[in-house]
């Protein structure tokens, strides 16, 4: 190898390097802390799972701005035994950024305030601005059903899950459950993919999780029926899209008819590599209860 190739080699590896480090410099530690006043009709680990939510969403907002001109937050009041909840108005889609993993566990402080049960959490975690690179598409999920009027979080035993989805350019999709353990299982790409990719036509309407609605070039479509034996499950889907490739995380097969699955830890390290390195990609977190 003569010297002028050499550099040229040297030349183009840091050409490729430079655009990594640079954006890798764009991630910022953020932390953010919302207490929650917690409904009568709410169990402790929902209130909980909201805590968390909107901890993250106050953190991005404090450090990024928000887009919309005016935002609110939970105010609950007792009075004379009567409750009166005021939502939370401002939502993940309305923040200029958007979280990309924790950093250690959210903490969790229980209390009562004026006989109400409140749920204080605090979490640091990274995160980058938003740039509008990102591709908005649509995800929903279907209870019992095959089209849009079937859309529902509230799920019963023994119930069909189906996931519509649709994206303005071609692309690639994955969809994973996470469960309260918590556990993350690869629902898409189905178990007989063997390149770990689900492709995806820009403007098509997609069923997942139904034979019947399946494009003719998919062999086996994994059917999904939920179940539950004891109280409450709340569970997150989180479907995530990219017009860039990328393979799912590495799984295993815990069960016949079970999905394949791997730890929460890895998937979140997983994930967070992935959107480390495509700007592009994006994610939508849906979230569902099961009843028995």
């Amino acid at each position: 190898m003569n010297r002028t190739t050499a550099k040229r080699i040297i030349s183009f590896m840091i050409l490729c390097i430079l655009p990594l480090t640079f954006y890798a410099q764009k991630t910022k530690k953020v932390c953010g802390e919302y207490i929650y006043y917690v409904p009568t009709n709410q169990s402790l680990e929902q209130a909980k799972a909201i805590a968390l939510d909107r901890a993250k969403i106050k953190a991005l907002a404090d450090e990024f701005g928000t887009i919309v001109s005016q935002t609110n937050s939970t105010v609950i009041t007792n009075e004379n035994g009567k409750t009166d909840n005021r939502f939370f108005s401002l939502s993940g889609s309305e923040v200029k950024g958007e979280w990309l993993e924790n950093e250690g566990e959210p903490q969790y402080e229980i209390s009562y305030e004026q006989n109400m049960l409140t749920v204080k959490c605090s979490v640091c975690g990274k995160a980058r601005e938003i740039k509008n690179s990102s591709v908005n598409f649509k995800a929903m999920i279907l209870r019992n059903g095959t089209s849009e009027r079937f859309n529902s979080s509230e799920f019963h035993d023994n119930d069909f899950m189906y996931l519509l989805f649709q994206a303005p350019v071609d692309g690639y999709v994955a969809a994973y459950l996470i469960d309260e353990t918590p556990t993350a299982y690869c629902l898409l790409p189905y178990q007989n993919d063997s390149d770990g990719q689900q492709a995806v036509k820009h403007g098509q309407e997609y069923i997942f999780f139904s034979p019947e609605k399946a494009l003719e070039e998919v062999n086996l479509v994994d059917q999904y029926s939920l179940t539950c034996t004891g109280t409450v499950e709340q569970n997150q889907i989180y479907v995530i899209f990219s017009p860039n490739p990328f393979i799912k995380a590495t799984d295993n097969l815990n069960g016949k008819y079970m999905p394949r699955q791997l730890n929460y830890k890895d998937f979140t390290e997983w994930l967070s590599n992935c959107r480390k390195l495509d700007q592009q990609m994006s994610i939508k977190i849906l979230h569902m209860e099961i009843r028995p």
